[in-house]
C-alpha cells in the first residue's frame, strides 16, 4: 500500500525514483479506507533529508500511511527554506488537539547542551506528556530517545570521550518481542552520537526493559508502556550516504573526527559504503507499525487515551 503525503512534498518526487510507492493527499481522498496517521516531529537540522530516509523506510509497509510533519514553535530551521517549513509542517499548538495512531521523534543536534538548556525544551516536555494520551506508539530517536527517557524515567546521559560513529551490532534480548519478528541473532544499527545511557540506569526502572543492545555501542533499544514507547538509540532509518556526508563535513570543518566504524568497504574512505542495516532498519519499522500501531491503535482515534 502507498504512503500519503503532504502534496508536492520534495521527498515525493525523490522517491519515485528509487521505484517507492507513494501518493499525495489529493488522489488518497478519493480512497475509501482510513489510513493510519502517523506525525514525525523532525528537529533534525536537514528536514527534507531526514524527510526522504523516513518515508523511505515507513513505505516498506503494506498498510497505508498518512505522514504528518510537526515542528517546534520555540526554535527556527536555519538550514531549510523558510516556505519548505510553511508549506509541509506545523506547529504543535495547532495540533494539539489532534490524535494519531503513531509518531516519531527524531534526533537534533543538542548532546552538548543539557537538557534544560536547550531553547525548546519547555515544549519538547509538552510534547512527550502530549504524546502519552494522544498516539497509539512512539519512536524515540537518538537524542529524542536519551531526552525522553530522561522526561519520563530520570534517566541521564553520559559524555562520550570520543563520538560513537558507525555501523555497530545490536543483539536482541528477547527475540519473541514482536518487534523483533523476522531478525536474525543479531542486527546492524548506524550510530552517530556524542552521548550515552548506562544499563544500569535503564536496569533500575522497572517500568523500562532494556530489549537490544551492543558490547559497543551499549543500550540499543529499550521499550516502555507495553510498547506504546520505544527509545531507540541509533539510526536504522539512515539512507547508505548519511555517516559518509557527516563525516566528509567534519573533516571539511577540521573537527576532531575518526572514520566511521564497520561502514567503508575494506575500511577504505575512498570506496563506496557497505550497507548491513537496511533489511533489519526496514524489520524493525515495518514490525513496530503492524504490531505496536496497526494491531493497537483503535478504529476510532478519540478512543486513543
Amino acid at each position: 500500500m502507498p504512503l500519503t503525503l503532504p502534496d508536492r512534498l520534495p521527498a515525493i518526487e525523490l522517491l519515485k525514483e528509487e521505484n517507492i510507492f507513494v501518493i499525495d493527499s489529493s488522489r488518497a481522498h478519493s480512497q475509501d479506507i482510513r489510513p493510519l496517521r502517523i506525525v514525525v516531529l523532525n528537529l533534525m537540522p536537514l528536514k527534507i533529508t531526514t524527510e526522504t530516509d523516513l518515508v523511505r523506510i515507513l513505505s516498506n509497509s503494506p498498510l497505508q500511511l498518512e505522514i504528518s510533519f510537526m515542528k517546534v514553535k520555540a526554535h527556527t530551521s536555519k538550514n531549510t527554506p523558510i516556505e519548505h517549513m510553511k508549506a509541509f509542517y506545523k506547529d504543535f499548538e495547532s495540533m494539539r488537539d489532534e490524535k494519531f495512531d503513531g509518531m516519531i521523534i527524531t534526533g537534533a543536534p543538542v548532546e552538548h547542551l543539557s537538557y534544560e538548556d536547550v531553547t525548546y525544551w519547555d515544549e519538547m516536555m509538552e510534547i512527550f506528556d502530549w504524546a502519552r494520551t494522544h498516539v497509539t506508539s512512539t519512536l524515540y530517536i537518538c537524542w529524542a530517545a536519551q531526552a525522553g527517557l530522561y522526561h519520563h524515567y530520570g534517566i541521564p546521559k553520559y559524555p562520550l570521550s570520543e563520538k560513537m560513529f558507525g555501523i555497530f551490532p545490536q543483539k536482541p534480548l528477547d527475540a519473541t518481542l514482536p518487534i523483533f519478528r523476522g531478525f536474525d541473532d543479531l542486527f546492524n544499527m548506524p550510530h552517530s552520537r556524542h552521548t550515552e545511557l548506562h544499563r544500569e540506569d535503564i536496569l533500575k526502572v522497572p517500568e523500562l526493559t532494556l530489549i537490544a543492545e551492543s558490547p559497543i555501542s551499549g543500550v540499543g533499544i529499550v521499550m516502555a508502556r507495553g510498547g506504546r514507547e520505544f527509545f531507540i538509540t541509533g539510526h536504522s532509518e539512515y539512507a547508505p550516504n548519511t555517516l559518509d556526508t557527516e563525516y566528509k563535513r567534519d573533516l571539511s570543518k577540521g573537527l576532531p573526527i575518526h572514520k566511521p566504524h564497520n561502514y567503508y568497504t575494506d575500511d577504505d574512505p575512498s570506496l563506496p559504503p557497505l550497507v548491513t542495516w537496511r533489511a533489519h532498519g526496514n524489520m524493525l519499522f515495518t514490525n513496530w507499525l503492524n504490531y505496536y500501531v496497526y494491531q493497537e491503535t483503535p478504529f476510532n482515534l478519540g478512543d486513543i487515551h
